[in-house]
């Protein structure tokens, strides 16, 4: 059941995309916007380039609810080889634990003594949010066991990188410690995007399994233009919604629109059964998109072809400075509106250098920040290396000066200057002794002679 293939190809994904992190140069930043937001835990990032463009206590711990199956399905088509043909037995002991919970289900029991498909499975756990499918999923990957399933959600989970991240259960019903935040479930979304069918299941409004004469309809009206109402977005796709009263309404989903691509992870908007039952997630996601894809843009915010600074340099003749140019072009996400008074370049460099220096050695580096002309912190945009614009030659000349300079300036050129001077100083002062013992020694002789 466990398939070697799809074990490498995720060991290869994750060396991939720590060995891309290594060398991505924009980071987060958060850009204010006019954008008012019911969820407590926001994170929006751009998925071509990885940059966040708005934030709000994305690294609050809160509960996932049915976001959770995210993991479940990582785990799930992780370990079984053929998605389509491997059938998985229904057994009604397995969904015993989900009577009397209110949680949402995808009639997985009428297929009770029966088979159904992994596929028809994963199907039913993402498109109506089926807690059964999970379990029957969790339980036949576990080996019968539903707590080894969920040990391999967590260990996952550390593999990916996730800091604030516990499952306690494959389904998302609330246990206290059963957490996870908006920025390691956008790591685990990220991630989930780049296995078999995953983007095809979770975008997905109305699907019918074998055997069945009902279909199974999505739980997340952004993408349903049918059921969706007011909140159908019309370039929104996919993920996945959640919902208990522990955890408010939850939300992963994405946009794309004019070669932008963003996805938002919407945690703890307010819900409670009767009372409010709006879904606040889903107007915070598809507002948040309209401005990301209507404001922000994509520009050069440093270029290998211009300097950013000067650096002094010595020991080249008729040369005292050259220029320091980024070692690559770096774009960002950026207001469409931005000011050049918002870009703030800080530049980390030593006072001077030696020549001789090569065009493209590497001297120093640059940060570029952001700050809102309104006021607000500070934020890192990027950061860079900075090289040599040109190639500076050493004047010989000037080179054996400064070796002459760098050895009579040494400690141990002075030390031996200073054991001379008091070997001489001493010298002399014997002499002077020894000359005054000769002349008294001569005159004694003379007195001696008369």
């Amino acid at each position: 059941m466990k398939r070697i293939s799809a074990k490498l190809l995720s060991i290869f994904l994750i060396i991939l995309t720590l060995f891309s992190t290594a060398f991505v140069s924009v980071g987060a930043v958060s850009y204010s916007n006019d954008v008012k937001t019911v969820s407590d835990s926001i994170l929006l990032v751009n998925m071509d380039s990885g940059q966040t463009v708005f934030e709000k206590d994305a690294d609050s711990k809160r509960y996932p609810a049915s976001t959770t199956k995210i993991m479940t399905y990582i785990i799930v088509v992780e370990n079984i080889d053929d998605l389509d043909n491997t059938r998985v037995p229904i057994k009604a002991e397995v969904l015993e634990p989900l009577k009397n919970t209110g949680s949402s289900i995808a009639s997985v029991e009428d297929h009770i003594g029966k088979t159904m498909s992994v596929i028809d499975l994963l199907y039913s756990m993402m498109v109506p949010s089926g807690n059964d499918a999970s379990l029957v999923l969790a339980d036949y990957v576990g080996g019968g066991s539903i707590e080894k399933f969920v040990k391999m959600m967590n260990d996952k989970a550390k593999e990916l990188g996730c800091k604030n991240t516990n499952f306690v259960n494959p389904e998302g019903l609330h246990d206290d410690n059963h957490y996870t935040t908006a920025r390691d479930l956008y790591t685990i979304t990220n991630y989930a995007m780049t296995l078999p069918r995953f983007v095809e299941i979770t975008d997905t409004t109305s699907y019918t399994c074998e055997g069945d004469d009902y279909p199974l309809i999505t739980t997340n009206y952004l993408i349903d233009q049918n059921n969706g109402g007011e909140y159908f977005y019309t370039y929104a796709k996919g993920i996945k919604t959640g919902t208990t009263d522990e955890a408010g309404r939850c939300l992963v989903t994405t946009a794309s629109a004019d070669g932008y691509s963003y996805m938002a992870i919407l945690l703890h908007a307010p819900y409670k059964a009767g009372v409010i039952e709006t879904y606040g997630t889903m107007t915070d996601a598809a507002n948040l998109f309209r401005w990301a894809l209507t404001q922000l843009e994509l520009e050069k915010v440093a270029t290998s072809s211009t300097p950013m600074c000067e650096q002094n340099i010595k020991l080249a003749w008729g040369k005292d400075s050259l220029n320091l140019v980024p070692d690559k072009t770096l774009s960002a996400i950026v207001p469409k509106d931005i000011e050049s008074s918002e870009v703030i370049v800080e530049t980390k460099k030593p006072d001077s250098i030696d020549a001789p220096i090569k065009k493209g050695d590497k001297v120093g580096t640059a940060t570029i920040y952001y700050q809102d002309k309104n006021g607000g912190e500070k934020q890192k945009l990027a950061e860079v290396n900075l090289v040599a614009e040109e190639t500076v030659e050493a004047s010989g000349i000037l080179y054996v000066l400064n070796v002459i300079g760098t050895i009579f300036k040494s400690y141990w050129f002075l030390l031996i200057i200073g054991l001379i001077v008091v070997i001489l100083v001493i010298y002399f002062i014997l002499s002077k002794i020894n000359k005054k013992r000769s002349r008294k020694n001569n005159r004694v002789k003379r007195y001696r002679n008369l």
